[in-house]
């Protein structure tokens, strides 16, 4: 077996002979390999090496659509988390089937899934009530991630030639906008604690604020987590919804894991809110794996419905509107904006690294930055007259 690379417009491909066919004329496979030679190159080599080996070269029918659905979504669900998988799922169906589900597997190229982000990012939400906007691009690029590695284990199995994924061009994340975060200040949290006085889950939410955990950290949260004696919480697990059901799962990451310490204020709501759920529970006490904000019955509460509570009550307040996930944003732009170190914000929320945290919180950090700037020149100042004042005494 031999073949070539050759160019045709703006494209590569690795063209392989086959023999000849019945009338003598010689039978090539033209396999497109994108805009660079290199990369034509490899998959060349590729072949050859297959050929040698033994291998076969004849690549199975079927469509991308197939493929997904009925080889490859089934042998990740017992590999992956629940919500994972049903993030996999959600997006093949919404996003991926509809734009390449006909689509040969054999013959898809890096040009396909480029046109696909592109079209998500430009148009991507679908389903009832949707607005015809773009997705986000880390959403266009978390689908990426996906295709890229059900692409790569069809390589692995012989399924494809090469994974196309590997050469397509998905959308790069940027630091996320000053807009896109938004916080209340603290005049405006009091105004929203305030406001939940009378709420059921008021510790809940008051412990939200003055941690920044995450909504389904907060609800998977078990009284074995917690210590008021020496006024710490731990972050072992979470209660998430998929597919509207609610499953414990456990952090997202090692650096997720953590113990965030709490304060007075903090520690006297969840005592008070233990003593109702002593009381609720005809007096008996919690088991340390019980969850640690249910209903009265000890029922899990829908992280949903969390969410919907927050939102009921801050449309009535004369603050701005923000989501429950942007309390997370409130405690952490409150900390930093008062000096806190990057450092102890960051392990509080449980970010991979004091970098991703700076990234996220940029626009905080310029007025703390000039904050800096002026204390240094004062500390100069200071140093300047105390030197002038002993040269003056000599």
């Amino acid at each position: 077996m031999h073949g070539t690379v050759t160019k045709k417009g703006n494209r590569w491909y690795a063209v392989v002979y086959e023999g000849t066919d019945d009338a003598g004329k010689p039978k090539r496979r033209w396999i497109s390999a994108g805009t660079r030679k290199a990369d034509a190159e490899r998959v060349l080599a590729d072949l050859i090496r297959k050929k040698h080996e033994g291998e076969p070269l004849a690549l199975p029918k079927g469509t991308l659509g197939q493929y997904l659905t009925e080889r490859w979504l089934p042998v990740q669900e017992s590999r992956l988390r629940r919500s994972t998988f049903d993030a996999y799922r959600r997006n093949i169906d919404l996003h991926v089937l509809p734009a390449l589900g006909q689509r040969q597997l054999a013959k898809l190229s890096p040009g396909d899934l480029d046109l696909l982000y592109a079209d998500l990012l430009a148009k991507g939400r679908r389903g009832k009530g949707s607005d015809n906007k773009g997705l986000a691009p880390k959403t266009v690029r978390n689908i990426h991630v996906m295709m890229n590695k059900a692409l790569s284990d069809a390589q692995r199995k012989g399924l494809v030639v090469r994974n196309v994924a590997n050469l397509a061009d998905p959308p790069k994340l940027s630091a996320q906008r000053r807009e896109d975060i938004k916080a209340w200040d603290a005049d405006q949290l009091c105004v929203f604690l305030d406001a939940m006085d009378s709420q059921r889950f008021l510790p809940a939410f008051h412990l939200s604020a003055h941690t920044g955990m995450r909504r389904g950290e907060i609800l998977g949260l078990r009284w074995g987590d917690v210590d008021l004696e020496a006024g710490r919480v731990s972050v072992r697990q979470a209660l998430v919804s998929v597919a509207y059901e609610v499953h414990i799962s456990d952090v997202k990451t090692g650096t997720g894991r953590r113990t965030v310490d709490i304060e007075e204020d903090a520690i006297a709501v969840l005592e008070s809110w233990r003593s109702l759920r002593i009381e609720e529970r005809g007096g008996k006490v919690p088991a340390k794996t019980d969850l640690v904000f249910t209903r009265p019955d000890g029922s899990w509460l829908h992280p949903d419905l969390f969410s919907q509570i927050f939102d009921r009550v801050v449309a009535k307040l004369d603050v701005p509107e923000i989501t429950l996930h942007d309390l997370r944003h409130t405690h952490a732009t409150i900390l930093l904006m008062n000096g806190v170190p990057v450092k102890v914000v960051s392990e509080r929320l449980g970010h991979a690294s004091p970098a991703f945290t700076m990234s996220v919180y940029q626009h905080v950090l310029p007025g703390m930055q000039a904050e800096a700037a002026e204390l240094f020149a004062e500390v100069l100042r200071q140093a300047a007259e105390r030197k002038r004042g002993g040269v003056s005494g000599d």
